[in-house]
């Protein structure tokens, strides 16, 4: 395990990794959560899920690029605010539909954003556009 110089955890894998395999140079983002969540994200971006096993999931986009993936049980317990997020941007609709989906609506931020949180609990934004 390495970090960057602000602390962001991150791995270099062996060379013949079947999973990252076609992923680029960045192979994965990988975060701790459960397979709700990657059910969640698989329909809010509609990337197709690519992994789904053990309780662990990953997406990835259709046009290609690296995994977004989660690692299901056991959890880190959450000590505040994720360092690192997404910020999405879609109109009022896709708001309501992320929420049908198991999002949070959690406030109005600045410039426009609305915060929401996704399953798990993580934090992301909505910038909302017309």
């Amino acid at each position: 395990m390495l970090a960057d110089p602000e602390g962001n955890e991150f791995c270099v894998i062996e060379p013949g990794n079947t999973f990252l395999a076609e992923c680029g140079f960045v192979g994965a983002l990988a975060c701790d959560g459960s397979q709700e969540v990657g059910y969640f994200w698989s329909e809010a971006l509609d990337w197709p899920l690519v992994w789904d096993q053990d309780q662990e999931t990953a997406i990835r986009s259709p046009h290609g690029g690296p995994k977004i993936t989660w690692g299901g049980p056991p959890f880190d317990a959450k000590t505040g605010p994720n360092r690192l997020r997404f910020a999405l941007s879609g109109s009022l609709a896709e708001i309501d539909r992320l929420v049908s989906l198991g999002a949070v609506r959690l406030g109005t931020g600045e410039n426009g954003r609305v915060e929401m949180a996704d399953p798990d609990g993580n934090e992301f934004s909505v910038v909302v556009t017309r």
